[in-house]
């Protein structure tokens, strides 16, 4: 048997469950969980020298596959740097199976290198932490690991899903002899998770139907969610038969009606809008970007609101929940328009819906719309938005859209909403600005599709070291928005009056992602003012391989383009 026989067996495990791919960044404690996958033969491994990016990189695949990506590192401060990604994908429900390499605790405080408190290390942020004992020989440490190792992948994969850690001391030697077998043992044991469909009891759908026959007024709204075609297609129906307003933000990835509302964020902070308020709400999904929308439902509470999602905590950002339905959101409007339908031809009645209702949100959006694109054709300064809308107007392919946090997701709120994307995704679950270029490298090395990120230069230079792998996608374009900072605290209301804002919040620069491009061999385009952009846009969206196009703006014009069509669509 192997010195390490036990974490080859981890290998053969995550294989046969199901688990394809491997982020590893290079390190020696780790050499045996290393060398357990690598030599394996069954694993897609991706190296990534930094283990911050390898975590969002890791994160962008899972994202993508809705399966288990395994990530692995060396001990001590490496684990560290996986926490950004951990934390994100709790909070967005991506699964991960992190394997930390460890010393074995007796060599904590006696000045041995890379040794730090492992254990639970991620705290709240892993669904669940497990560690293994070092004495691989002992049998019962094989089955404990062989058991673990099982329940790691199921709970990663159980709704709803998420990070789960196994720190992995290990004593030396940890390096394998010349010709030494990494053959799967013998003891292998796969033990697979049966999941029952949750069915709602009919007395509750008896309640449900009352309460939704009772109010006239009924709005369903859309939080962060990944493509569901079936969703769609009785949202459409719903939207289209009864009447019902279906809104939600881009990275809801609503589609296949003309009538779902998107442009919300530009018309529900006015003062008139008190008239859209639902009898009740039906929310599904996890994070809302348009903080107009929170606070208009916070100030316009409706008398039911049901959300229906596989959360572990009760969310209620409304601030109006009644109803917390635990389900999967495309069964649950599946069944409800199965027994509304049923129920209406039994009575021979049609849903006592408001037909006005839905048309007071449809005018407001086809307005707002209209405004905009009023707005765009006479805004004639280069600034974010002009650059952005060019950009989205000369998207002819079917892209995967990815996009950065600060003013970067909100651009995208506005002008992306009408394009035909094959998804739209985001980092919500925390919304920070790490990980943002990684995680979509990790994904378009997985998705197989055209890929745009927008980002902002900030949130760029922070995670460029994702760049720094070996075989960057070539189906992946990158737009940094290049403003000399962080140009959204110009835009919010407290730090853009403030005398520090350039040093302290903006934190301006003067570097390029030029120098960028030139080392990991991405092909640069630059753009400065309107006069050449639709040009260099065309050749930087038809240039066959990776790309880049840095927009160099200034911040004050981008905060009065900004300003102007708020007020333009209010």
């Amino acid at each position: 048997m192997a010195i390490l026989q036990p974490l080859i067996d981890m290998a053969e495990i995550c294989y046969r469950q199901g688990v394809r791919h491997v982020v590893i960044s290079p390190g020696s404690r780790s050499a045996a969980l290393t060398l357990a996958f690598v030599r394996h033969g069954g694993f897609q491994a991706h190296v990534c020298i930094d283990e911050r990016s390898a975590g969002f990189i890791a994160l962008g695949m899972a994202q993508q596959i809705d399966s288990p990506v395994v990530l692995i590192c060396t001990s001590g401060s490496a684990a560290y740097n996986f926490a950004p990604a951990v934390s994100e994908a709790f909070f967005q429900q991506i699964p991960l199976l992190v394997l930390t390499a460890d010393r074995p605790r007796e060599w904590q405080h006696q000045y041995d290198g890379q040794t730090i408190y492992q254990t639970g290390i991620f705290g709240p942020h892993a669904k669940r932490s497990f560690e293994v004992s070092p004495d691989y020989g002992h049998p019962d440490v094989q089955w404990a690991i062989n058991r673990i190792t099982n329940e790691a992948i199921n709970l990663a994969n159980t709704a709803p899903n998420g990070p789960v850690h196994i720190n992995v001391p290990i004593r030396e030697p940890f390096y394998p002899a010349v010709g030494e077998d990494f053959t799967p043992s013998q003891q292998v044991r796969i033990i697979r998770q049966e999941l029952s469909e949750t069915v709602l009891p009919q007395n509750t759908w008896e309640e449900l139907l009352d309460e939704w026959e009772s109010a006239p007024k009924i709005l369903i709204a859309g939080g962060q969610g990944r493509p569901d075609a079936a969703l769609n297609a009785t949202l459409a129906r719903i939207a289209d038969e009864w009447h019902v307003p279906v809104l939600g933000d881009c990275i809801a990835n609503l589609s296949g009606s003309g009538e779902f509302i998107l442009h919300h964020d530009l018309f529900l902070g006015r003062q008139e809008a008190e008239n859209l308020r639902p009898d009740l709400l039906v929310t599904f999904g996890m994070s809302f970007l348009s903080k107009d929308f929170k606070q208009f439902i916070r100030k316009n509470p409706p008398k039911y609101h049901w959300h229906i999602g596989e959360d572990a905590f009760l969310a209620d950002p409304f601030q109006s929940v009644t109803r917390n339905i635990v389900g999967k959101p495309a069964a649950f409007f599946d069944k409800l328009f199965e027994r509304i339908d049923y129920q209406s031809f039994v009575e021979n009645s049609e849903p006592d819906n408001d037909p006005a209702f839905q048309s007071l949100w449809v005018t407001n959006e086809r307005n707002a719309r209209t405004k905009k694109h009023e707005y765009m054709q006479n805004l004639s300064t280069f600034s974010d938005l002009t650059l952005l809308d060019i950009i989205f107007k000369d998207i002819k392919n079917e892209y995967q859209l990815h996009i950065a946090n600060s003013m970067s997701v909100r651009y995208a709120n506005v002008l992306a909403t009408e394009n035909e994307w094959s998804g739209v995704h985001a980092n919500r679950g925390t919304s920070g600005i790490d990980g943002c270029v990684s995680t979509a490298i990790g994904a378009a090395r997985v998705n197989g599709k055209p890929t745009l990120l927008i980002v902002g230069d900030v949130a760029f230079l922070y995670d460029r070291n994702g760049l720094l792998v070996d075989n960057l996608p070539q189906n992946l374009k990158i737009v940094v928005l290049n403003n000399a900072g962080g140009n959204i605290f110009r835009m919010i209301d407290g730090p853009g009056s403030l005398p520090e804002l350039e040093t302290y919040f903006e934190t301006r620069h003067a570097f390029s992602a030029r120098r960028t491009c030139e080392d990991s061999g991405i092909a640069y385009f630059g753009v400065s003012s309107t006069g050449d952009s639709e040009a260099t846009v065309k050749e930087f969206l038809d240039f066959d391989g990776i790309a880049l196009l840095e927009g160099f703006t200034d911040p004050a014009e981008n905060t009065s383009a900004w300003k102007g069509l708020k007020r333009a669509a209010h």
